[in-house]
């Protein structure tokens, strides 16, 4: 079961959208337009969001940036539109929508659309169960597996409040336990993802097969993450 939030200022694609996504076994918040949209993610990111384009306050895609430019864009969003043209689209996917659905909405598409949607959110999530252990040696074990350079592994961790971890070119990250799973889950994929381009020198290429991620979805990924991989080649060269 997932959390979804269905954002449309028309009360019947709502409750039909509630209906049939409720049959799927899933948990629907409902949204009328895009101020109720801020507070249902203030109070937490969903697991996928549904989000119209033309709403009568703010429209989805000045709602998809604004979430993009304060870093909350941290969940999957699907489009929707009976009236956008190809340029929105377009548009919506390069901020960072996942994909896009036209009016009227046939049932099959919706069903994969947020299928596809749902295993790209797990892809970001999915790390292995580990038996409890003493928390400095995971620590440090944890940092030595994510590929993270440790010339001094006793000094690259602090026990209670937080972990700093050595990277590329024994640059230091910080990392904040006492911060909510979702906001340190992307502070670790913002080091992740800057220790592995500076290491390969800003090559999308190197970086994808190394993380196994598709170019697509890596720089998709970045940007999410607000991570400038021209500036990281230069500090790599």
């Amino acid at each position: 079961m997932a959390n979804i939030l269905v954002v449309d200022d028309e009360m019947g694609i709502r409750e039909l959208l509630s209906e049939i996504l409720s049959d799927e076994g899933h948990a629907i918040q409902l949204a009328e337009n895009a101020q109720q949209a801020r507070e249902a993610r203030a109070a937490g990111a969903p697991d996928l969001v549904l989000l119209d384009i033309w709403m009568p306050d703010t429209d989805g895609v000045t709602l998809l940036k604004e979430w993009q430019r304060d870093g909350l864009l941290t969940m999957p969003v699907i489009m929707m539109s009976g009236h956008a043209t190809i340029d929105t689209a377009v548009e919506a996917t390069r901020i960072g929508a996942l994909n896009f659905l036209e009016k009227p909405i046939a049932l099959q598409k919706l069903l994969k659309a947020v299928q596809q949607g749902l295993t790209r959110a797990q892809e970001t999530v999915r790390a292995p169960a580990l038996a409890p252990r003493p928390v400095a040696a995971a620590q440090v074990e944890e940092a030595q597996n994510a590929g993270f350079n440790q010339p001094n592994p006793a000094a690259a961790i602090s026990v209670r409040g937080g972990a700093t971890v050595a990277g590329a070119d024994n640059h230091m990250f910080n990392l904040s336990f006492d911060l909510p799973l979702r906001e340190a889950r992307d502070a670790f994929e913002r080091m992740y993802f800057e220790h592995h381009l500076g290491r390969e020198g800003g090559s999308m290429t190197r970086v994808a097969e190394k993380t196994g991620l598709e170019r697509t979805h890596l720089y998709r990924k970045l940007k999410q993450l607000g991570v400038e991989p021209g500036k990281l080649a230069k500090k790599g060269a």
